[in-house]
């Protein structure tokens, strides 16, 4: 028997069963598929394409190709009368294949709706499939291949969204081809489809993973005379290259610069002209909220670099926002940092733990809370008073 993680407990093929001989050769992909076989026979289990998918892929990609295919088949029965589906299906199946960098998984399954689209009329038909083999094409590293279909896309009189334009022209930029990367960013903006923080995105991501430090000041400079407003997102994508603000960050005892005037003498040349040009007051005010009873600053969504940094200015605002003393002081001030749910290791939260490390740096009142274990939390004039201290050293 085996226990899902809802207490619902399954049986299982003998094969899978302690001492049998088989033992040693058995998978996860092998127990995966059992455990979907048994859990699609209960009467509360809906249908999920995606969901079969993935198990179909998994077997493909550990070379269980009979299993896999009387899946397919399976799929097949069920959809036979219902192209649409079928052609999603195909569809899941393609970028679940891609995943896991299976070449031959993706094409076997483009034969497959290449039939599908042959004898079909419908136009959504057509559409989505070039989606879905040009996404995947371009998730494996293969953006020459991909660009070809989007060109026979074209000819066919159906018009690449941006999604197309995005995936291909970020497989070039992953694999360090800027030019041409540029090039399908250009041939999207011909199109008509407008440059957005999406794709600047994703284009400043493959220049940091190049180390392309100054072609990335050259993009937040286009971003900017472009009108394109920066997200956390894009402080993700910049500091995630940004090595020296790593290194310091991977320290967890060392001592880190506690203002963005001290963070940037730290950094090289191009690094500091880098953060100079990143820094946009817009971002740190999206990350935060401010009433009479509370400021918070929600760091959630932030890698640890962007974390640090939004850090860092929301220090110095406060610095000067309230050197006046013309703002009233807020009741409570309160770091929302999560508990480490979507983090690598479940309920180990990175940024949590930089806050805590900045905290007890700084000597500053911010304490996590007893309430709510994923923020810190102070008094508003206690913290205040904190900060002018500190400002004032």
């Amino acid at each position: 028997m085996a226990t899902t993680a809802g207490g619902l407990r399954l049986a299982l093929p003998p094969y899978f069963h302690h001492g049998d001989n088989n033992s040693a050769q058995i998978t996860q992909p092998s127990i995966r598929a059992a455990l979907y076989m048994e859990i699609s026979r209960t009467s509360w289990f809906n249908w999920n394409a995606k969901l079969i998918a993935d198990v179909i892929a998994s077997l493909y990609k550990h070379q269980r190709f009979d299993e896999a295919q009387s899946l397919v088949s399976e799929v097949e029965t069920k959809l036979v009368s219902r192209e649409r589906e079928l052609c999603n299906f195909y569809c899941s199946l393609m970028e679940s294949h891609s995943k896991h960098q299976s070449k031959q998984g993706i094409f076997d399954s483009y034969e497959c709706i290449k039939q599908l689209r042959s004898h079909s009329s419908s136009v959504y038909i057509k559409k989505r499939s070039y989606e879905s083999l040009i996404g995947s094409l371009s998730v494996i590293n293969m953006p020459h291949e991909a660009e070809t279909l989007m060109i026979e896309m074209k000819d066919k009189g159906i018009k690449p969204s941006v999604f197309e334009y995005r995936s291909v022209s970020y497989a070039f930029g992953r694999l360090g081809l800027f030019e041409d990367m540029k090039r399908v960013i250009g041939l999207m903006e011909d199109a008509g489809r407008e440059l957005d923080v999406v794709s600047s995105n994703m284009v400043l991501s493959s220049l940091g993973s190049h180390n392309e430090l100054m072609e990335m000041v050259l993009w937040l400079q286009r971003m900017k005379n472009s009108k394109i407003a920066f997200s956390i997102r894009t402080y993700n994508s910049v500091l995630n290259h940004c090595h020296t603000i790593m290194s310091i960050l991977e320290q967890p005892k060392g001592i880190k610069p506690t203002s963005l005037e001290a963070l940037l003498q730290h950094l090289n040349h191009e690094e500091s002209t880098l953060i100079r040009e990143l820094v946009e007051p817009s971002v740190l005010v999206e990350s935060m909220e401010l009433t009479s009873s509370e400021l918070k600053l929600d760091l959630h969504g932030m890698h640890l670099g962007s974390a640090y940094l939004i850090l860092l200015q929301w220090f110095d605002d406060l610095r000067v926002r309230y050197a006046t003393k013309n703002h009233m002081i807020p009741d409570k001030v309160v770091v929302v940092c999560g508990i480490g749910k979507h983090s690598v290791v479940r309920g180990e939260s990175p940024v949590k733990g930089l806050v805590k490390e900045m905290m007890m740096q700084m000597k500053s009142p911010l304490k996590i809370d007893r309430k709510n274990v994923g923020c810190f939390v102070a008094h508003g004039k206690v913290f205040m008073n904190w900060l002018n201290e500190v400002s004032s050293t």
